[in-house]
């Protein structure tokens, strides 16, 4: 399939009766939010401007069934699974259509049905309790933007229940017990900082043909044509423009603010709402955060007494028990960062179920017994592993059996432990059995019906794909789940990775994975791309990636490292990279470069950095911080200056951020050094930078205005656009243009 010519690479340019049972709902108007401030909480004006207005349902037209126009693929991914309460069916997230959309089916037949055949990317699902509604995330236009949706089993009903402005958002959180409500977090839409529109875009200008000059824009903003056009040496003229009060504002050609832009965010606040899917009640505030790095309703007790809450920033998250009835905290306890779902209350709501590392190396399954008021009186560890994380933690409907997903050096052992045996033991629970697994690493464990899971599995021979077993019994792959065989062409047989382990200069363990290219000897030395993930507290983990397998296909061979910061070896390295800690983090890019010389073996001459995200922010600071290494980058989504990425960003994004990078007040100079602008004198190999369009998480003006510098310089340096895209690339053919593109740029400065 041809390119979609907007891609750039730029210059520039049946209703129910309400649950009368439920204590936390209430009939339409009668909603009371004065007790859900927090006794020891902001005064009442600053809590009132942060809380976002209680969401109103949008009713939508019935979209299920195949598009018209639709990109079928015959390797296709499915994930984040969410069965029924009988365990016969599940809803899932599957990009057969080109696009990651709504599907469900049973686990037996391979009859499934799209529910939502819009264009716009679907990230999560939860299906109701009670089994009469599926709740779920898109992203409109593929942006950063979401909004919580539910539509019925059978494909009517669909409705938008929160973020219906385009430029407010919302996330998914958990059901009440009984399907009588769903958790939303909502961000309240950002208030503009230089002029204001209906969309709430940030304003700066207007340019020459007329289309505004911000960082953000609504997600639906109408359509423009234009052909692929190389980003060159053109004008890059910076227009003087007045803020209001008389601020400086500086608006370059790819209209981007400059540094003269504040560094901070200053609004921001998160709320987080209960809502009746059918709409018979109205939505219930359960807790407002000003300033909120993260907020997200995990569990509610089954009387509705207690509300289990993941909320802080990054390498700082906390579990918070609050009372739903005066909104008052019972207790907080440090969690670790990675999968939201961090724990459930037992059906007593007597003990919490909680995945934590707090005062410990690695994360463990935690018991916490309560009081009736949901204060802690006990905790016990019940389960650990010595130097693994427990990395998921799923709890079956009735709360008695709980499966544990290891992080056993990137991939996942797994293993169910019944909570309650009927034995009771002093430690109330039960012996650890494992399940075997058949592919390397589990990202999804869900619970679906009486003694049965769903998980998602991925490995680095096989696409995505959900498997279906009851406790004890063999994983059985779901019939409409890729198969093995379809994994990548017949031509290109998946490479498996092997480990690689090494030392950093400071003396710190680093590793990774090294993908050799098929077809050389084992001494010979090859092209190789250090790839580098994001995060940075994520990890690089052995699962399918089709980027990797573009590569290898081109002869390149890929050694991608976790490197201080990552998840999946303990929270002192995770940490290790904060504040000034991070210029270590580009001294381990060198290392790991000069360790796949060693082991690899690549070749020294012919190196290249590559990665997304924080990755892509690597990218650029080893191509200025260590410039004799690397023959070439290519930066996806990357942070190229601290402080322009802090004005830009969404503001609970800067709030989650500033712990791991710096204060953009506080520490500013500490940020400006980190920052690959403040060396761009030092680059001197080409570079590839891509980045989506809708990317309100990494605003591309990083991208725009790396590449502009380096080509200022007279450096080889090219930006690759991708429409309908925000951080993460979603749809089949801009994935494709994507891994293409690079692996041209890399093949054409490696050879």
């Amino acid at each position: 399939m041809a390119a979609d010519p907007r891609n750039q690479v730029t210059n520039g340019r049946d209703v129910r009766t309400a649950h009368a049972s439920s204590p936390l709902l209430t009939p339409p108007g009668a909603l009371d939010t004065a007790s859900a401030q927090p006794p020891d909480g902001p005064p009442r004006d600053q809590y009132d401007a942060a809380r976002a207005a209680a969401p109103e349902q949008v009713p939508l037209p019935e979209v299920g069934g195949p598009r018209d126009a639709v990109t079928r693929l015959r390797a296709h991914g499915c994930w984040y699974p969410s069965g029924d309460a009988e365990g016969t069916e599940t809803a899932f997230i599957c990009d057969r259509g080109g696009v990651p959309q709504l599907w469900a089916g049973s686990v037996h037949s391979d009859e499934v049905r799209l529910l939502d055949s819009s264009p716009d990317p679907v990230k999560e699902v939860s299906w109701s309790p009670d089994g009469r509604w599926i709740a779920y995330t898109t992203a409109p236009g593929g942006g950063e933007h979401s909004r919580v949706l539910c539509v019925r089993p059978d494909g009517t009903g669909r409705r938008i229940l929160a973020g219906a402005d385009p430029a407010s958002s919302a996330h998914l959180g958990c059901w009440a017990h009984d399907g009588s409500s769903v958790a939303v977090t909502v961000a309240a839409p950002a208030a503009p900082r230089y002029g204001s529109g209906s969309t709430g875009a940030v304003l700066a200008s207007e340019q020459a043909d007329g289309r505004a000059a911000g960082l953000r824009r609504a997600a639906d903003w109408p359509e423009r044509d234009g052909h692929a056009t190389l980003l060159g040496p053109a004008a890059y003229d910076a227009a003087p423009v007045t803020a209001p009060g008389g601020a400086p504002v500086v608006v370059t050609s790819f209209g981007v603010a400059s540094a003269a832009a504040p560094a901070t965010r200053r609004d921001g606040g998160l709320s987080a709402y209960l809502i009746d899917p059918d709409g018979l009640a109205s939505p219930v505030l359960l807790t407002t955060e000003t300033h909120a790095a993260s907020l997200r309703v995990c569990d509610i007790s089954h009387d509705g007494s207690l509300a289990l809450l993941r909320r802080g920033p990054r390498g700082r998250r906390e579990a918070v028990v609050r009372r739903t009835a005066d909104s008052a905290t019972a207790f907080a306890v440090p969690v670790a960062d990675g999968d939201p779902w961090i724990g459930r209350f037992s059906p007593d709501g007597r003990t919490l179920w909680l995945r934590s590392n707090a005062d410990r190396e690695y994360a463990a399954l935690l018991a916490i017994t309560l009081d009736t008021d949901g204060v802690q009186r006990d905790v016990s560890v019940v389960a650990e592993r010595e130097g693994s994380d427990l990395e998921l933690l799923a709890l079956a409907h009735d709360g008695r059996t709980a499966a544990l997903a290891w992080n056993v050096q990137g991939a996942s052992d797994l293993e169910l432990v019944e909570t309650f045996p009927a034995a009771r033991a002093p430690d109330r629970t039960g012996p650890l059995r494992p399940v075997p697994l058949p592919h390397e690493v589990v990202t999804r464990i869900t619970p679906a019906g009486a003694g049965r899971l769903l998980l998602a599995l991925s490995g680095s021979q096989r696409r995505p794909g959900v498997w279906w077993a009851h406790e004890g019994v063999s994983l059985l792959r779901t019939p409409w789940s890729s198969p093995d065989e379809d994994a990548v062409p017949p031509d290109r047989p998946p490479v498996r990775p092997v480990p690689l382990r090494l030392t950093a200069r400071d003396g710190l363990p680093l590793s990774g994975w090294y993908y050799r290219a098929p077809g050389r000897g084992p001494d010979d030395p090859a092209p190789c791309v250090i790839h580098l993930h994001g995060g940075p507290e994520e990890q690089e983990r052995p699962v399918f990636n089709p980027l990797y397998h573009e590569l290898i296909s081109r002869g390149l061979d890929i050694f991608a490292p976790d490197v201080r910061g990552s998840l999946g070896h303990g929270r002192s390295f995770v940490d290790a990279d904060l504040g000034a800690g991070r210029f270590a983090a580009f001294d381990d890019v060198a290392d790991c470069a000069a360790h796949a010389v060693v082991a690899g073996p690549a070749d020294p001459t012919r190196l290249a950095v590559m990665g997304r995200s924080y990755g892509g922010y690597l990218t650029f600071a080893s191509a200025v911080w260590h410039p004799e290494l690397f023959r070439t980058g290519v930066a996806v989504c990357g942070m190229s200056d601290f402080l322009t990425f802090f004005a830009g960003t969404e503001p609970w994004i800067a709030e989650s951020a500033a712990h791991k990078y710096g204060h953009p007040e506080r520490d500013r100079d500490l940020l400006r050094s980190l920052s690959p602008m403040s060396r761009i004198d030092a680059l001197g190999v080409p570079l590839l930078a891509v980045h989506g369009e809708h990317d309100t998480n990494v605003p591309p003006g990083e991208s725009q205005q790396f590449v502009r510098a380096a080509r200022e310089r007279g450096i080889d340096a090219e930006l690759l656009t991708l429409r309908d895209e925000g951080h993460d690339f979603l749809r089949a053919e801009n994935r494709r243009l994507f891994r293409r593109a690079a692996a041209d740029w890399l093949e054409r400065h490696l050879y």
